[in-house]
């Protein structure tokens, strides 16, 4: 008896339920890489989707100042709404949107990417207490443990450039920028 080619069954091996599971750490981390990068591009360039052209960082507009102004509600709500606006808070954040974007969209840097956007989703999710539809979860501490997921699941060697950076002395040497 011959099966037919659309119905034969899924591979089970166990070489191949690895790829799989690879693509499919590799996709999220794409998809991840980009929301941090396209929230660097429209805050930098006023694009329109969460900032409007007038409030671009390019043309001096704050990435910080609308949401640690206004969005900020809880025990640490004080305590944001002072770093509203600055100079060096908004530098700080749009690197670390951009640097995490980067390294997610290229697969390198992976757990430095990983630690610095955990850092940075955490204290978006304390300024925001409690979460408007949940006790206490939300999307930034789901982001986070997906950020550990990747990290972990070296996602960055499928459909990446991380195979190519651990690679490297550097890298070799100080296992940390992997």
């Amino acid at each position: 008896m011959t099966t037919a080619p659309h119905l034969r069954p899924v591979p089970t091996s166990a070489a191949a339920r690895r790829t799989a599971v690879d693509y499919v750490w590799a996709a999220l981390r794409l998809a991840l890489g980009w929301i941090f990068l396209w929230a660097f591009l429209d805050k930098t360039f006023g694009l329109g989707f969460a900032t409007e052209a007038k409030d671009a960082w390019i043309d001096g507009g704050s990435p910080t100042e609308g949401f640690l102004s206004f969005g900020t509600k809880g025990p640490f709500a004080d305590f944001y709404q002072g770093l509203a606006g600055s100079a060096f808070v908004d530098w700080l954040f749009m690197a670390g949107l951009l640097g995490i974007g980067l390294a997610l969209i290229l697969g390198i840097g992976m757990r430095i990417a990983a630690a610095a956007g955990v850092l940075l989703l955490v204290l978006m999710w304390t300024a925001a207490l409690p979460p408007e539809n949940n006790p206490f979860m939300d999307d930034h501490l789901v982001y986070a443990g997906l950020l550990i997921g990747l990290a972990l699941a070296r996602a960055g060697d499928t459909l990446g450039l991380g195979a190519a950076w651990g690679r490297l002395s550097l890298v070799r040497r100080h296992a940390w920028l992997k």
